[in-house]
């Protein structure tokens, strides 16, 4: 299933495909900023956040064709680090499930962390279903943490130990959702 996956860094060159993604309105309505994003927003934000040593901005491709966006902030090895995601707004069906499985597998085998970290707002149930799906526990309801446009929003938080971790099993529930 992952197979074809691969995870490279997200280079200036992905800013306009990549910014595209993220002001689509079925992506903008799940973030905590969800204003249209100009180019020299974007441009901005890539300088500050490319030159953060304890960032990665990384791109997941499918057989060579991007499918999503992942960021990794707070990243030291045997850390806990906190991740932001998401698909490209026309990707194939599965591909949530390709993104999430191949960037932790970057994140707990290349990085070598002990914990990822992810919120979900309340509302973004395809969010919080990827989480439960990859293995994530729910840790905990911020109750109207989140001020987006005037109100507030509940946030949903998840963590997903290494040891918790298990590939193997997820390409286990597609081979039998398939089946």
């Amino acid at each position: 299933m992952f197979e074809t996956c691969h995870i490279r860094p997200l280079a200036f060159e992905d800013l306009p495909e990549v910014l595209a993604w993220r002001n689509r309105s079925e992506v903008r309505q799940f973030m905590f900023t969800q204003h249209e994003i100009s180019i020299e927003e974007h441009r901005s934000w890539f300088a500050r956040a490319s030159s953060d040593l304890t960032k990665r901005l990384l791109i997941v491709e499918d057989a060579h064709v991007p499918i999503g966006f992942v960021q990794l902030g707070n990243v030291s090895p045997g850390g806990i680090a906190d991740w932001g995601f998401y698909a490209r707004p026309d990707a194939p069906k599965g591909s949530g499930r390709k993104l999430g499985c191949t960037a932790l597998a970057y994140a707990f085998r290349k990085l070598g962390l002990h914990k990822v970290c992810g919120q979900a707002i309340e509302s973004n149930r395809p969010s919080i279903a990827l989480h439960n799906k990859l293995g994530f526990q729910q840790e905990g309801v911020l109750r109207d943490q989140q001020r987006i446009a005037g109100a507030y929003h509940t946030l949903v938080c998840f963590g997903l130990l290494a040891q918790e971790w298990n590939p193997e099993r997820l390409i286990q529930e597609n081979t039998n959702e398939k089946n």
